[in-house]
Parts: structure tokens; sequence; C-alpha cells
């Protein structure tokens, strides 16, 4: 602890004392309303939606996870980090109509358009993967940022970490999540930053560093031959898994369901996109600069997933440690309210309010505000079991959504394009693709107990890029096979819910909501990871 200064330790106490103060703010507003609470009163503008967005994302996993993968792996995860192009999709393809439809949840979403057998399965789905990823990933990585700027035992700063995030999230909702996440992200990219600037003056500027990092590592589009990180499946399974994070997945969806109209929506999701392409560079590329100061003797790396905080140790001056500090507490406190809050949105909301139709407002409050300390404590109970399906914290997080995304991407991405698709159908598919993926997940934690070559070790080590493209195709099979042999679905279950049903009212509400800065803005968004993967490929820095 001795590295911090005071001050270190200043910033780190102003920073506390700003997100204390805002949760304060946010706790002593109304919180009575099941609409206030889940959902902020459905009326916040695009800058917090954006800002918020970003925050719900980047948390420690990336910052400890992606610069880790950086530093073992490369560049190639840098393909889930340019995925601003599906946060374009969320607020231009899918914004209309969750703003139309007046949900709370994803799952309520799938019971408007198919049935109330899907919002569960969903609902449960969903509660599970927040479990084995989001809580578990994000207090893992939290703990060892704890262990190694404090010197605190790793369960004690789970512990810590846990309870004083869930103070503020359980009492003052999603407006306290929100606001306090924008505040934070604003503090995440400007500490990420610093440290990006200091870590290149360490191995003497940008093309030094290129210079120094063998050509394999610069490829993020590694031969088919690659065991990890073939190009075919990163190209293909990253957007399978992004469509569903970034346009069906309960935490980031409900930023944009409590903007105040349509507009605010698509515009804090095109913000989004322009802050989340920051993450590949200010958290990414430190994670090279710490592979390259490992080789050259003036960074000490014991571990890859400590190569952030480590880089903040050993090469930040005092004073701006502090900032870093401020920066990683950001990320560990606005990624996992943000969890925490979803959780409890969607038990009390999909599954509760379900079983319970006359509970009172303040009754779904109270049952919310218990949902998350579950969640989480079940989230530490898994940590133990993250070793056995990937050694790298962040490829760790990619493996196991790739078990978990294809199916209901693919009920998501048709049932607004594919009139056609029934419940039927999308029930088939979301089950048995949930069946195949925990059994993945399972016989891959489990793959030394059989012999090799045969059909269920082949099955349990086959890459997960591929079976996430393969379980994404099989689903849309299943989906469209089934619907095409069972009854065309009702009326009232694609009315405005799919683009071919979507009446000329609503059609003319939604034009009018944005304009050709709108388009233009999203267009540069695209140009720019365009150019981001022409440099780091075969015909550039790669080459």
């Amino acid at each position: 602890m001795n590295f911090l200064g005071p001050v270190d330790w200043i910033f780190i106490v102003i920073y506390l004392i700003i997100i204390g103060g805002i949760s304060v703010w946010s706790i002593r507003k109304s919180k009575e309303s099941a609409s206030d609470y889940f959902l902020a009163n459905r009326n916040l503008g695009w800058f917090v939606i954006g800002a918020s967005i970003l925050a719900s994302n980047v948390g420690s996993e990336h910052i400890v996870g992606l610069a880790g993968s950086a530093a073992r792996s490369g560049t190639v995860l840098g393909h889930y980090e340019l995925h601003s192009y599906l946060v374009l999709v969320l607020g231009w393809v899918f914004v209309p109509f969750y703003m139309r439809s007046q949900v709370y949840t994803m799952p309520e979403f799938l019971e408007r358009r198919f049935n109330p057998q899907s919002r569960r399965l969903l609902s449960i789905i969903q509660l599970l993967s927040y479990v084995i990823t989001k809580a578990s990933v994000t207090i893992f990585a939290g703990a060892l940022v704890f262990n190694q700027f404090f010197g605190v035992n790793f369960w004690t700063g789970a512990i810590i970490l846990v309870v004083v995030t869930g103070v503020y999230t359980i009492f003052g909702g999603l407006h306290a999540v929100m606001y306090t996440e924008a505040i934070q992200a604003i503090v995440l990219l400007l500490g990420s930053a610093v440290l990006l600037v200091f870590g290149l003056k360490e191995v003497g500027g940008w093309d030094s560093m290129i210079a120094s990092i063998p050509k394999g590592k610069l490829n993020m589009f590694p031969p088919l031959s690659d065991p990890e990180f073939p190009w075919v499946g990163i190209l293909f399974a990253s957007p399978i898994v992004g469509l569903w994070y970034w346009c069906t997945d309960q935490h980031i969806v409900q930023r944009c369901l409590a903007a105040r109209n349509e507009r605010e929506a698509r515009r804090g999701t095109i913000f989004a996109a322009y802050l989340k392409l920051l993450p590949f560079f200010i958290f990414l590329i430190p994670g090279l600069i710490a592979y390259v100061l490992h080789q050259q003797g003036k960074l000490v790396l014991d571990d890859t997933n400590a190569a952030f905080p480590a880089m903040v140790k050993q090469i930040m001056p005092v004073g701006l440690r502090g900032l870093l500090a401020g920066g990683l507490l950001a990320a560990l406190m606005s990624s996992l309210a943000s969890v925490y809050n979803a959780c409890s949105t969607l038990y009390t909301m999909d599954i509760y309010q379900k079983s319970h139709p006359n509970a009172s407002e303040k009754e779904l409050v109270k049952v919310g505000r218990i949902a998350t300390g579950v969640v989480v404590l079940l989230g530490m109970a898994w940590i133990p079991l993250m070793g056995k399906i990937s050694t790298g914290l962040y490829d760790y997080l990619q493996s196991v959504q790739s078990y978990l995304a294809p199916p209901i991407a693919a009920v998501f991405l048709l049932g607004v394009f594919f009139p056609r698709l029934n419940a039927k159908g999308a029930y088939s598919a979301m089950v048995i693709g949930f069946i195949l993926g925990l059994l993945k997940l399972t016989l891959q934690m489990t793959a030394e107990n059989f012999a090799p070559g045969g059909f269920i070790h082949s099955f349990a080590t086959l890459n997960f890029l591929y079976f996430c493209i393969y379980l994404f195709i099989f689903s849309i099979a299943v989906m469209v096979v089934v619907s095409l042999l069972t009854p065309t679905p009702a009326e009232e279950h694609v009315r405005g819910l799919t683009f071919a049903t979507t009446v000329a009212e609503d059609r003319a509400a939604s034009r009018a909501s944005w304009n050709r800065t709108d388009v233009i803005l999203s267009l540069f968004v695209v140009v720019i990871i365009l150019c981001v993967f022409a440099y780091f490929s075969p015909l550039g820095v790669a080459k």
C-alpha cells in the first residue's frame, strides 16, 4: 500500500465523496414506484444514457481482463471491443420496437412477441448468465485489484466491493446507478488515457512499441491454423455474441428503456458507439505496452491478468496513481452496480410479479432490493470454477458468452425481421440451444475425464468460436423449420413488433426522431472501425 502517496489518496477520497453525494441525492428522490426504481421514471437524456451504456459495459473485466489478454494473446480480442457498430444496431434497429412496447425488460418484450413461456425462459437464462459471467467476473477482477493496490486479501476485497456497491444500488435504483455511472465513465476514461500516455512514453512511442511486438500479436486476423482464435471464428462469432450483448441484454438495453423518447435513446447509442471505440486503445494497447516492458525487463509481470494494475503501480508517478485507482474503482462499482440493477429488474418484473400479480409497487421495489444480494452471492460461489474454463479472465468471459448468446441473438434478430416466426419456433430454439450451451460448458470443465479422439472429448474441446457459429446457425434452422410446420402467429404478437407489421403512424414517428447528422455520425463510426481492422491486419502492421 506504500506505493500510494498522499496526493493519490486525495484523488481517491474526492472520487468517493462525489459518488457518495450523487448516491445520497438519488436515494433521497422518490423510489416508490416500479417505473421510478427500475427505469429512472423513463426521463433520461442522451448523454447520461450513452455514458451509462459505456460504464455498464466497461467494467473491471475490461480493465483487468482485456489488458491481460492483450499481453498474452495480442490484439485479436480487440474484435469484441470494436463492436460500436452493434451499439448502432441497437439504436437504429431495435430501439424503435423496445420504446413503442413500453416494456421493463427484454423477457417482457419476448412475451409480447411470442408467449409467457419465452419470457420466463429468457429470464432464467439471463439471470444464470449474470451469475457465471458478469457477477463472478466483476467480483473476481475487483478482488484482484484490491489485492494489487491495497494488499487486501482476495475474499476480503470481494466482500468490500459487494457491500459498498450494493448500498447505493439497492437504495437508489437505476437513477442512482446511471448518474453515478456517468461520472464513473469520465473518471475511467481519463485515468486510463493517462496510463496510455505514460506507457507509450516508457516504451519510446507508438512506432517503437509496434516494432517491439511480434507480428503475430499485432494481427487481428490469425490464420485458420490458430488453435484459439482462427480468423473465421473471431470474425463471425464475435458479432453473434455482440448482437446478444448490445441489442438484447437487459443491463445494456435497460439504459435505453429509461430514455424520455426514441430520439434520446438513439442518440444515446450513437454517443455510446463513439465511447465504445476508446477501450481498444486505452485498455487493450496498455496490455501490449505491458508485454513490451516485461520483455525489456522494465515491468514485473507474474500474472498477465494483473498487467493493468502492475503498470499503474510500476510506471505511473506518485500523484497520478490515485487517478488510476479512482478509475479502477469506477469500473468495479459501475459494472457491478449495473449487474445488481439488471438482476433485480429481471427477477422482480419477469418472475416475481408474474406469480404475484397483485403485488404493490412498494413490494416490487422491496423484492428487487433483496434479489440483488442473492445473485451476487451466487456469483461469488462460482468464482472457484472459472479457472477450469479459461486461463485468461477476458477469454473466460467471451467463451462462456459464446455458449449462451447464439439462441437468444437468433430469436431477437429473426423476431423483428421474420413475422412468420412463432412462439413454438422461438421457444424450441431457445430450449435446445440453452441445453447445448450448458452441455458444452459442463463438458469443457471436465474434458480431462474423456478419452482423446472420442466424440465427447471432441465436442468438449471444440473451439468456442466455431461452437458459437454452429449453435447460431442451428438455432435459426430450428426456429424456421418449427415455425413453418406450426400455425402462423396471432396478429397481437406481430402488430408493431416487426418491420413488416409496423403501422404507418409509428413509421412516421420513428422517422421524425432522427436527422442527417445522426446518420453521418453513425457512418463515421463504421469508417473508424474499418480503418482499425485494416491497420491491425496482414495488410497493415502485421504484414
